[in-house]
Formats: C-alpha cells, sequence, structure tokens
C-alpha cells in the first residue's frame, strides 16, 4: 500500500497519453496486488460467516434438546408424583406390618412383600430418571452458554474484518479517482474486450453442446447396431453446464460476501453457480479447493474450478484457456485468462467437482 501511494506522489507528470496511461496501468497494476490481500480477507471474512451458520445451528439444536430435557423432566417429575399419591392412597409406604397382618396364606405373604419391594425399584428408577434429565438440562445449559459466547467473539471477529476490509477499499477507491479519466478509457476498451470474450465463449459453449449432444447421438447408434467393441471415453467434467449458469451473470457487480445475482464475490459465484445443479459448495475459496478431485493445468475442461493468489481467489474453467470469475470490489462478473500475468504468476491449481 505505501508503495502504491509513493509511486502515485511521485509519477512523472507526462502530458503525452501514452505517458497517462503507462501512469495508469502502473497504478492499476498496484491496486491488483492491493485487490490480492483484500481477496485473502474477504474470504477470511467468508469463512467467518460459515463458522457463524455453524454456530447457528449448533444453538438451535441445542435450543430442542434443551426444550426436550424440560419436557422429558417435568414428565418424570408428574409421573413420581402420581407414584407418591397412590403410594398414600394404598397405605403410606406399605409396611411390613401391613403386608403382614394382610396376607392371608404364606404365598400371599411371599407375594405381597416382592411387590413391595419391585414398588419401591420403581420409585427409585423415577427418581433416577428425574436427577439424569436435570443434569441434561444444567450440561445442555452450558453448552449453549458456551456456544453464544463463541458466536458473540464471531460476530466481533467479522466486524472487526469489515471495518479493515472497508478502509481498504475506500483508500483504493482514492488511489482510482486520481487518475479517473485515463481509467475511463482503459475501462472502455476492457468493456469492449469482455463483450468480445463473452461473444467468443458463448460461442465455444454451444459449440460444446452440440458436439455432447452429436456424441449421445453416436452412442445411441452404436448401441442401436449392437457393436461389440467401443472405445471407451476419457473421464470427463460432470458439471461443463455450470459455464452457461456463470455467463449469465457477465457484469453482475461485484459484492464482498455477496453470493446472489444481486453481487458476487468469487467464491459466492462459484457457490451459487454449482447450486443451481444440486451441488452444494461451501463459500469459502481454500475449502473449494478441498472438494473434488486436482486436476493439471492442460488437463482442464469446463467447469473446474481454478485457483490464484494462495488460494484467495478463484474462477470457473469454460475453455479456450479462459474462466470466469468475480474479480475484485469495482469490477464485475467477467471472462479474464490463464495467461494474463497476474493470473499466471499467482497460479495455485484446478479441482474438478
Amino acid at each position: 500500500m505505501a508503495v502504491a501511494l509513493a509511486s502515485v506522489k511521485t509519477a512523472a507528470a507526462d502530458p503525452s497519453i501514452s505517458g497517462k496511461r503507462a501512469e495508469a496501468q502502473s497504478v492499476l497494476a498496484q491496486i491488483q496486488e492491493i485487490d490480492g490481500e483484500l481477496s485473502h480477507a474477504i474470504e477470511a471474512y467468508n469463512l467467518a460467516n460459515v463458522k457463524l451458520d455453524r454456530i447457528k445451528g449448533e444453538l438451535e439444536t441445542n435450543s430442542r434438546h434443551l426444550t426436550i430435557a424440560r419436557t422429558s423432566l417435568k414428565a418424570a417429575q408428574s409421573h413420581l408424583s402420581e407414584r407418591l399419591v397412590a403410594l398414600y392412597k394404598n397405605g403410606g409406604d406399605g409396611s411390613t406390618i401391613e403386608v403382614i397382618l394382610g396376607a392371608k396364606s404364606i404365598d400371599d405373604l411371599l407375594n405381597r412383600l416382592d411387590a413391595v419391594d419391585r414398588v419401591s425399584e420403581q420409585d427409585a428408577r423415577v427418581l433416577r430418571e428425574v436427577k439424569s434429565f436435570r443434569a441434561q438440562v444444567i450440561e445442555r445449559k452450558g453448552r449453549l452458554e458456551r456456544a453464544k459466547k463463541a458466536q458473540v467473539q464471531v460476530v466481533a471477529d467479522k466486524a472487526s474484518q469489515r471495518s479493515w476490509i472497508e478502509g481498504q477499499l475506500a483508500e483504493r477507491q482514492r488511489l482510482l479517482s486520481t487518475i479517473k479519466d485515463q481509467i475511463a478509457s482503459l475501462e472502455a476498451a476492457e468493456r469492449r474486450r469482455q463483450e468480445r470474450l463473452a461473444a467468443q465463449a458463448q460461442a465455444r459453449f454451444q459449440a460444446a453442446q452440440q458436439e455432447t449432444e452429436s456424441e449421445a447421438a453416436l452412442e445411441a447408434l452404436v448401441q442401436s447396431d449392437s457393436i461389440e467393441e467401443a472405445i471407451a471415453p476419457a473421464p470427463a467434467a460432470r458439471y461443463g453446464g455450470v459455464v452457461g449458469i456463470a455467463m449469465q451473470y457477465l457484469g453482475v457487480p461485484y459484492v464482498w460476501g455477496g453470493a446472489s445475482p444481486s453481487g458476487f464475490d468469487c467464491s459466492g459465484l462459484i457457490m451459487y453457480a454449482y447450486a443451481q445443479v444440486g451441488v452444494s459448495l461451501p463459500h469459502h475459496a481454500a475449502s473449494q479447493y478441498g472438494m473434488g478431485t486436482p486436476v493439471s493445468r492442460d488437463q482442464l475442461e469446463a467447469g473446474d474450478l481454478v485457483f490464484f493468489n494462495g488460494l484467495g481467489h478463484a474462477g470457473i474453467y469454460i475453455g479456450g484457456g479462459q474462466f470466469i470469475h468475480a474479480p475484485h470490489s469495482g469490477d464485475v462478473v467477467k471472462i479474464s485468462s490463464l495467461s494474463d500475468s497476474w493470473y499466471a504468476r499467482t497460479w495455485v491449481g484446478a479441482r474438478r467437482i
């Protein structure tokens, strides 16, 4: 950040257009480095949200358990009350003298004594159950309080991260404003390039769809002709369709923590696109990297996930050496090339879901 600021202050005031464009490119490169750092902070924020959701789920589970324990405790206490009333109505505690005087024979006496023992054991069991339920209530109450404390800490951490990120974004906007006119020209050129890339990617995607349909038709023909031997197809990506889904959102603004058509961050776009085909992925780039299977760069297929910048950034491969992603604040969902200098330099790896 310090280097970026110093470069802006000391940049030569070249009156030529080429000089201004060079200055703009230099500042944009510095901003890209800042964005790389921000992406790590934003993904940390996303991970904090994942943990927060997990804690909230635990709180809900504990609340349900606490309700069950309290209900069970009331039921046990009610049962014990009923037993005490029954004992009272049937002669207090069932003393041995009353049992003996009331017996009509030796067998009757033995049966009465056995009944008293069974009743006493039943009462003891009910008491044990009451104590057990009470212990469960206390234990779950403790868990609930610890979970609440952890939740408060996570919320505090998230708020701190948000404050830091917003401060960095404000500084980033200040840098952008110093070369606003030059950047406007560059952005116009970038928009034209994006339109061209989108058209090419769309054509490539449609061609791939037609090729898939042709392969399916050929397979059906082969099966209908009962050909005994066939060449086994090479392992392929299962979710190439997410490319078409993601491309529907080209131009949608970047929103950190975003995972909806109103705004995406990098892992949010991936999570949303894959959710549309029934695949649940976490809203966290590093966690997404831990899913699926590794795939080498020369074996990439449409729908594979590509990762950069120490897992601080990710996108969806669309074929032709390109990928779709939500780059950083101030930008939009767009198409970039794996050969672009920053992405080539910060390449981490790829996963096939």
